[in-house]
C-alpha cells in the first residue's frame, strides 16, 4: 500500500476522535410549553444539552406521561463506549501502518457493523423509554406509547420530536468513507500493475 493510502487510513482512523468533541446524536423537542425548544445531546460517554437546565426539562416532561427518568448512569454503554472508540483508533493506524488490504476491508466492515449495532442499541434505549410507563402517571393516553424517532420527525401528544445525527457522527461516517477509499483505491493499484 503506498505511504498516500496510509495516510489516508490513518486519516479515517483519526477522524473517529470527534466524538470526543461533540455530540453524535440528539433529539429536539418542541412544544407550546417549550417553544425556543429542548436539545438533548448524546455524546459517547455523557448525556446534555443545549442548555444546562435540557435534561432536568426532560426528566421533567417524561414524568407527567410516566417515563423513567433519564441519567447518565442508566446507561452502561456510556462507560464503554470511550474505550471502543479508541479501539478502533488504534486497531486503525496499526492497519495502516501495516498496510494490509484486506486488514482495511476488515476494519471498515467491524466499524460498519460496530456502528450498526450502536444504532440498534439506541433504538432500543427509545423503545425501553417510551413504552416503559409509570401506570401512576398524571397524563395516561391509552394505547399511547412515547418512542421518539430513531431518525427524522414525530409527533408525540403536543410535541415535536426530531431526532438526527450531530456532528460527531461525521467522524463515523468519514472513517467508514476514507476507509473504503483506501480499500478501493488499493485494488486499483495492484491491478494497474
Amino acid at each position: 500500500m503506498s505511504l498516500y493510502l496510509r495516510i489516508l487510513m490513518v486519516v479515517a482512523a483519526l477522524s473517529l476522535s470527534t466524538l470526543f468533541f461533540l455530540p453524535m446524536w440528539k433529539i429536539y423537542l418542541e412544544a407550546p410549553q417549550y417553544p425556543e425548544g429542548l436539545e438533548l445531546h448524546i455524546w459517547i460517554n455523557k448525556l446534555g444539552g443545549s442548555s444546562e437546565s435540557v435534561l432536568q426539562n426532560f426528566n421533567i416532561l417524561n414524568h407527567y406521561i410516566g417515563m423513567e427518568p433519564i441519567h447518565a448512569d442508566s446507561f452502561a454503554e456510556l462507560k464503554y463506549m470511550p474505550y471502543i472508540v479508541i479501539f478502533f483508533m488504534v486497531t486503525g493506524v496499526i492497519v495502516a501502518l501495516l498496510g494490509k488490504r484486506k486488514l482495511v476491508l476488515y476494519w471498515v466492515l467491524l466499524l460498519a457493523i460496530g456502528g450498526a449495532v450502536g444504532v440498534a442499541d439506541f433504538y432500543y434505549w427509545l423503545y425501553k423509554f417510551g413504552t416503559n410507563l409509570s401506570p401512576e402517571a398524571p397524563i395516561k393516553v391509552p394505547g399511547m406509547t412515547y418512542i421518539p424517532p430513531l431518525l427524522g420527525h414525530k409527533t408525540l401528544l403536543n410535541f415535536n420530536a426530531l431526532s438526527l445525527p450531530a456532528w460527531g457522527s461525521i467522524g463515523i461516517f468519514l472513517a467508514i468513507v476514507l476507509g473504503g477509499l483506501v480499500y478501493l483505491l488499493s485494488r486499483r493499484k495492484i491491478n494497474s500493475t
